[in-house]
């Protein structure tokens, strides 16, 4: 009996997949998924009378059906307050350095400090951008940026799907590092009991090697098709269109030593050890008064309530997809040893053939596959993590295909979606450059995964 819910899992799996690639909903596909692999628990739970199997998985088949249920659906969505509660501290954080002025004074500086050279322009906003999403989150704060880098690029002649590419790249060679991302991704590795055995601290290295892969990588190819496709500089006073987009009118430029905002949270988290909410509020503050926002208490008030207000708009989609997701990932986590069962004999158990496997695969981090944490990855996960392997190599593998095939690269991220249509890129020019680039640089940075942190598991 347990091959045959092996059977209906895969099938499911594959079901899941197929609707993530077609555009479905991702929260109701997470709640639908979790309420039928939660009822295959337990119907494997009365039905499976093999003692070697219910022995080697006592854990997960000793549990009463109200015990499944409340892991499912309540201890999962509760466990991931921590999640929710930095990603709204998160979008806070964004649109403080968005309401002071700070992300669009860095962004002047730099075009003026680069002059009139398109592929120093690209490089130097590039990094910007990276700083900036060390710490903001949220398609609110992605977008935000984007109108006011992408017409830059856009206006000194480089084309538009190289203008977009090294944007999306970017932000997400930001994102490695970003503490809030984190502790989404995390998340996903908690086990039965919800415990997590790896840290921010422990994921340092691997953060910092592919922030440095991405933007050296990134910034190789568009500076080499900025060269190819050279056009002559156009006047900067080019137009694209903002249809659908609210363009407020940019703040006043913010003093020289409030531009080190962006990256204080991190050094924060990273140097003394503080919690990242802390580091936040700590940086905000910085930044509200550096920045004249809180000359008078009502001024304090206003700011605060504002950045709260607008973060928490943009982050309300995805808050809504991590309410479920927890559901999913515990209910795929009950359903691991039938995965086990089944898929045991042909996964490889050796970290060297599955860093191999990922390599090849890569490209399964799209359209919300198996590769990809924020989709259908999380089932990857509970199979991986019950055929025993270590987040301390899991985390890196499936961090890789996420941010950078699924987050870079897929028109299912709503930011690459809204940057097609705004800078009217076509979708296949976009993947033409995209794929390949984003292929290259996982299979760099899943090797340098394997000699850093699997060669000795």
């Amino acid at each position: 009996m347990e091959y045959v819910i092996g059977v209906i899992l895969i099938i499911s799996f594959i079901g899941i997949a197929v609707y993530c690639i077609r555009g479905g909903n991702l929260m109701m596909g997470m709640l639908i998924m979790a309420g039928l692999w939660t009822l295959l628990v337990i119907i494997g739970k009365l039905a499976v009378t093999n003692p070697a199997f219910i022995a080697e998985n006592e854990v997960a088949t000793s549990k009463t059906v109200p015990e499944i249920l409340d892991q499912v659906f309540t201890s999962g969505p509760v466990g991931w307050g921590v999640v929710l509660v930095n990603v709204c501290f998160g979008a806070f954080f964004g649109r403080v350095m968005l309401d002071t002025g700070i992300v669009s004074t860095l962004i002047r500086k730099t075009v003026e400090l680069s002059g009139d050279k398109p592929a120093i322009t690209v490089v130097l906003l590039s990094i910007v951008a990276a700083a900036c999403f060390t710490t903001m989150t949220g398609p609110g704060a992605v977008i935000s940026i984007a109108i006011i880098i992408l017409p830059i690029f856009l206006s000194l002649g480089i084309p538009k799907k190289v203008a977009l590419f090294a944007y999306m790249f970017s932000i997400q060679a930001g994102f490695v590092l970003n503490p809030v991302i984190f502790s989404q991704y995390v998340a996903y590795f908690k086990d039965t009991k919800g415990n997590l055995d790896y840290t921010y601290d422990q994921n340092l290295r691997f953060a910092i090697h592919t922030l440095l892969v991405i933007i050296i990588c990134t910034m190789l190819v568009t500076v080499y098709l900025i060269q190819k496709n050279r056009k002559k500089t156009k006047n900067w006073a080019t137009k694209i269109s903002n249809e659908g987009v609210v363009t407020p009118e940019a703040p006043a430029n913010a003093p020289g030593y409030a531009l080190f905002t962006p990256i204080v949270p991190v050094l924060l988290v990273i140097i003394f050890k503080l919690p990242i909410i802390f580091a936040i509020l700590l940086a905000s503050l910085y930044a509200l008064v550096c920045c004249g926002k809180m000359k008078t208490f009502p001024d304090a008030v206003r700011s605060f309530s504002k950045a709260f207000h607008d973060g928490v708009v943009d982050s309300a989609p995805i808050m809504g997809f991590f309410l479920t997701v927890p559901m999913f990932c515990q209910a795929a986590l009950l359903c691991a040893p039938y995965f086990k069962a089944l898929l045991g004999p042909i996964v490889p158990t050796a970290a060297l053939p599955l860093c191999i496997i990922f390599m090849v695969l890569a490209p399964l981090g799209m359209f919300r596959g198996p590769f990809t944490i924020m989709g259908a990855g999380a089932v990857t996960v509970a199979i991986l993590q019950g055929l025993g392997f270590s987040t301390v190599l899991l985390f890196p593998l499936l961090a890789t295909t996420t941010l950078i095939m699924n987050c870079c690269a897929c028109p299912t991220q709503s930011w690459i979606s809204w940057g097609l249509g705004y800078t009217k890129t076509p979708l296949n020019e976009y993947l033409k450059l995209s794929i390949p680039c984003g292929w290259i640089i996982s299979i760099i940075n899943i090797a340098i995964v394997y000699f850093t942190a699997g060669i000795n598991l």
